[in-house]
């Protein structure tokens, strides 16, 4: 089974919404998170 990220931002997306609807606070740390894994993966650092 080959997962690549673009399988996997569906998933995140939705645990990510679900994770700041419980707790708004996290809404900064999520969103820094995500913009850097998509940094790394758009300089093709991660494949």
């Amino acid at each position: 089974m080959d997962l690549s990220i673009s399988h996997l931002q569906p998933l995140i997306a939705l645990g990510a919404g679900i994770l700041i609807l419980i707790m708004p606070r996290l809404l900064n740390y999520i969103v820094a998170i995500y913009l850097i894994v998509v940094g790394i993966v758009g300089l093709g650092l991660i494949k």
